[in-house]
This record gives C-alpha cells, structure tokens and sequence, in this order.
C-alpha cells in the first residue's frame, strides 16, 4: 500500500512539474546587468591621503540643459590597472543607513551602488606608470547631486581611496523625459515624465495645443514607488534609488493628424512656475482612416552609456545604434512597439532614469508603446508565470509605474492600441496565456474586434517567443518556441486570421513563412497576395542586448535570419497594401523585405480552421 501511495506522489509531482513554465531560461539572467558586478557591501574603507579625485565643471544645466559632460581628473600614487570610478548620487554615498536586508554584525560602509562606473585607465594609457587619469562622465538630470569615487581592488574587493568634490544641476527637480503613449481612445494622447516635485510641493500639468494657436492646460495624475514596493534585491538593497515622481497628462479629443506642441510644467506653492522645454508631436490618424502609416517594432534593446561606462556584453553598439538610427529616421515614424525588455535594470533602478533620457528624442515626438518582459516582471512567488529572478527584484513596479500602456490593469500588461488601418493585440508572456485564463479571453477579444475592412492589417506582439523560433535553446528543448507557447494561440491567430505576430526574447532577428500548425501555407518569400492562409511569425529582439545564437537545424519554415541587431519597420500604405522591412541598427539599411497586396474579399475567404462551420438550411 505505501509503495502505491509513493507512485501516486510521485506521478503528481511530475505532472505539476509539466504544467509549471521553465524558469530561469537561457536568454534572462540577473546576472547581465554591469552594476551587479560590483561586490559594493564588501568595501573597505582605505582613504589615501595622498590620493585625489576631482570633479569639473560643479554647476550643471546653466543652459537649461538635462545632460551634461564632466570632466574627472584624479591621482593614485599606487596605481593599478583594476582602479575605478564610481559615480555616485546622492553624492553623500557613505553614510546612508544600509536596509533591514543587509543587517549584520557590522554594517557596509557602502550600501548602494553607483549608477555608473569606468575603469580609470579607460581614456590614459599610462595611469598604472604616472597613477594620473583624466576621465570624461556623461551625465543626466536625476534629482540629486552627484559624487566621484575612486577604488582600488577591482569591482570585486573594492576599497574606498578618494571621494570627489559634490556638483550638482541647477534645478534638480526639474521636469524631464517625456514619454508618449496612446490613450484608451484614438483621440487621445499620454504624456508621462519624471521630475523630482511631489503634489504637495507643486501642482503637475501639461500645457499644449495646436501649433501656433491658443493652448490649454491639462491636469497630471503622480505616481510613485517606494523600497518596500520591491520584491526582492537588490532593487530593495544596493540597487535602491529614489526613482521620483512619475506624472501623466491625459490628452483628449485631439484633432486626427494634427501638430500639436506641448511642454510640462509644475505651479510651485510660492506662485512660480517650473516649465520643462516645448516638444511636438502629431495625432493619430482616426481608426481605418487610409492615410500612409509607418510603425517601429523590436525587443530588448536595454540602455548604454555614450562615454563608454558600465560596459559589458557589448550593449552599445547594438542599443546606441538602434537609438540613433531611430532617431534619424524620426520624421518617417509613427509609432513605436518595444515588445519586453525595456531597460535591463534589473533592480538597479538608477538605469530606469538613464533609459528614459536615451529614448527621449523618440518617445517625446512618437507614442512609445511597450510590452512587459523578464526582466521587467519576473521574480518568485509574485504571481508571475515564470520563477525566474531577472527583474532583480523589480516585479514590474517601475515599468508599470514609468510607461503608461493603455491597459484596464497595468499590472496585467496586456492592452489593445489602434493606429488608423492597423489593429495591434499586446500581450504579456509574463502571465499565463493558455486557454481558459484572464488573458487568453483578453486576447480573443482583442483579435475579434478588428473591423478588417477598415483595419486590414492585424498585428500580435509579445515579448517570449509564442510562435517560432530557431534559437539554440528553443531548439535543444525541442519546441522552437516557448513551452506552451502557440498551443493555445495558434487557433485564435488562424481563427481571426492574424497578418503578423512579433516576439523578442531571443536577441536575432527571424522571419518564417505564413504558418499553421508547424507547417508553411504558403510558398512565397517576398511577395504575398490573395487569401490569408497562415502568420507570419517575426523574432526582432536584437534591438541592443547581447545576441542570441541560433540553432544549427535547418528549419523549413525560416525564411531569413540574422545574428545582429536590428529592428522591423511596417509601412502601410493603402488598405490593400503593406510593406514589411528588417532593418541594421549599424546602417539603417534594408536587409530583408516584403511586401502584401490583398482585397477585402481574401480577407474574408476561409482557410484551414479560419471560419466556423456552417450548415445549409433545410
């Protein structure tokens, strides 16, 4: 009898374990995230009366400006090639009361990271013979002041040498990086920004209008987190860092294709005014409004450093390039989708500042949508469908709360978004997709309401990969998706006959044939027309982060595939047709393409599982 109850156990947890998603999967770990190589609650205090680190100019933003370059000059009279500099902020770095988390026996002298670092022989060749370095920092406005610190042992046993002079902006608080998004409606634009005034300092508001004629003010809601709203560390330790507050404006009832401009302010208790620079940006087209429409969609691109700190993994030329490559290309853009993986914090909340400055030459003029990925959302025991860890303890707090998405619950991250003849279903792999659940139902919903007459071009985008993939992790797994991925979602993709649906996650680019049910429903490569027979699956994480190496199995359903950065640029032009461009964030040049001609008619025609049963009436 116990040997029956003991097989019977263990067949339960086996079929638990099944159901369960794979956590910790190849492509997220916390470990990317370059501030996490600094062993900082293990520094000692060694100060060198000799040494000297020295920060110029003191008093930044004199023009107004929210980026500005510093020169740091320093002296180590027993130099070596691991010395490196902290950026520190608030500058007074030593003498904050180290969380209930890191209590021992003795305190860190340190406990929170910088938000930068360099190795000081980064730009002087000869540091470790003359022990002099002169170092340039590029940094943003983040509401405090700022400190330089020079180490010595490496980012793995670091002792405190020397600590700079403090400088600072000239308006700390000031309003910054606005961000864009749709509203629940069409009509309706977001403006979400940072600044450093809480609702009992100043009253928030945006003021804007039409170009060149009379404006409005519209109120601003404030959000903001705290260390306790964190799940785990280091975003409740040594990542920790005051992220301000969050305000959105909510735009109505816009005029369709119109330039507006717009700036924040904030209406001091004293009876002055904080006013932020004046940007624009031009209004959706009404929904199925046949108009030249183009939108930007990749994964993944995390953020870089301009003056070459924090460096690993090679994220500068993949997010930089994209970046500034977007940004060239402004004026024939208008939207963006960054599906997952926003930032790459990982708990380290100081890089949620940085990437909100790198992307404000876009996301100020465009509606900047994203999806929720890994490493915003997962962490145990939170709720989310994978266990991993590669939010750093984050569990979505900071993406929920900086970005705005359109969504009834931001926590659940799923949300539907129109843009004239394009319908746009967003879905969040980080909760559970599978039939019968909250978001599959969201999902169904979301595809079924396209008006395909109006809006013929139905997009579905996610952050893991729910259809397929040719990346060598998938592929040792067997499923060249997700586990679970499109089990689920195929027949609602075929159901509502899907154009296209886009993932990231693995960091290349891939492009298969129209599919359903593993196979290919259509032969062509370059050109598609008549029925719509199958999806066409797209992985374009290589927006920035480090790439993801495919497969050595010849897939036939991948039509093309690339091991480099890029991103995926959708062109509308009428009703019945559509050009499809892959796109190198090192040139901007195309490098793989097709395009969709098609009638109302083969959208309506039946293909395999796409239309109901019927019966003739007797």
């Amino acid at each position: 009898m116990e040997k029956k109850k003991l097989i019977q156990l263990l067949l339960v947890m086996i079929l638990g374990n099944l159901m369960k998603p794979i956590s910790g999967h190849k492509h997220g770990v916390a470990g990317e995230q370059p501030l996490s190589k600094i062993a900082i609650l293990r520094t000692i205090h060694a100060i060198h009366s000799s040494a000297w680190i020295k920060a110029s100019p003191s008093l930044l933003g004199l023009k107004e400006e929210d980026t500005a370059w510093v020169t740091v000059d320093l002296m180590h009279p027993n130099p070596s090639a691991d010395d490196w500099i902290g950026v520190f902020s608030p500058a007074n770095f030593n003498s904050s009361i180290c969380p209930p988390e890191d209590a021992k026996d003795l305190t860190p002298y340190i406990c929170s990271a910088p938000i930068k670092y360099n190795f000081a022989n980064y730009s002087t060749s000869d540091y470790t013979k003359t022990g002099k370095a002169s170092i340039k920092f590029q940094l943003i406005n983040q509401r405090a002041d700022f400190s330089f610190a020079l180490f010595s042992g490496g980012l793995s046993n670091p002792s405190l040498v020397a600590v700079s002079n403090y400088i600072s902006f000239t308006n700390p608080k000031a309003p910054l990086y606005p961000r864009l998004a749709q509203g629940k409606s069409w009509n309706e634009m977001t403006v979400t920004w940072t600044s450093g005034y809480d609702i009992n300092e100043a009253v928030p508001f945006v003021e804007w209008g039409m170009k060149g004629r009379s404006q409005v003010r519209s109120p601003a809601g404030t959000l903001t987190f705290s260390r306790n709203s964190m799940c785990g560390s280091p975003a409740r330790t040594v990542g920790w860092r005051d992220p301000g507050f969050t305000h959105t404006s909510f735009l109505k009832e816009l005029w369709p294709n119109t330039l507006y401009t717009y700036k924040m302010g904030h209406f001091l208790s004293n009876g002055s005014y904080v006013w932020s620079k004046t940007y624009s940006f031009k209004s959706s087209p009404y929904p199925g409004q046949n108009s030249l429409q183009r939108v930007i969609i990749f994964g993944d691109k995390g953020k870089a450093e301009r003056d070459g700190s924090n460096e690993y993994n090679a994220y500068q030329p993949g997010s930089l390039n994209t970046t500034d490559t977007l940004i060239k290309d402004l004026n024939n853009i208008d939207i963006v989708f960054h599906i997952g993986d926003i930032t790459y914090a990982n708990g380290y909340l100081s890089q949620w500042d940085q990437f909100t400055s790198q992307v404000e030459p876009i996301a100020s003029r465009v509606p900047y949508m994203i999806a929720s990925g890994n490493h915003e959302r997962d962490w145990p025991d939170t709720g989310s469908f994978y266990n991993g860890m590669d939010s750093g303890g984050e569990c979505g707090v900071p993406a929920e709360t900086m970005f705005y998405v359109p969504a009834e619950n931001r926590a659940k991250f799923w949300y539907s978004t129109d843009y004239g003849m394009f319908h746009f279903c967003i879905a969040d792999t980080e909760h559970d997709w599978r039939e019968g659940t909250e978001q599959y139902h969201f999902i169904e919903k979301c595809l079924a309401s396209a008006d395909r007459k109006k809006q013929p071009w139905l997009i579905f985008a996610a952050h893991r990969v729910l259809g397929y993939s040719s990346d060598k992790y998938y592929a040792l797994e067997g499923s060249f998706d997700e586990p679970m991925g499109r089990e689920s979602l195929q027949k609602l993709w075929q159901k509502y006959k899907v154009d296209m649906a886009f993932f990231g996650h693995v960091h290349n680019y891939e492009r298969t044939c129209p599919m359903y049910q593993n196979q290919c429903v259509n032969d062509e490569v370059s050109h598609y027309s008549g029925t719509v027979n199958g999806t066409i699956h797209v992985v374009v994480g290589g927006g920035g982060s480090h790439l993801s190496e495919f497969s050595t199995l010849n897939t036939s359903w991948s039509l093309y595939k690339d091991y480099d950065f890029g991103f995926v640029k959708l062109t509308a032009f009428n009703y019945s047709s559509l050009l499809f461009e892959y796109k190198k964030s090192s040139n901007g040049q195309v490098y793989d393409s097709f395009t969709i001609t098609r009638d109302y008619r083969d959208v309506l025609a039946c293909a395999h599982d796409s239309c109901a049963p019927t019966t003739l009436a007797s």
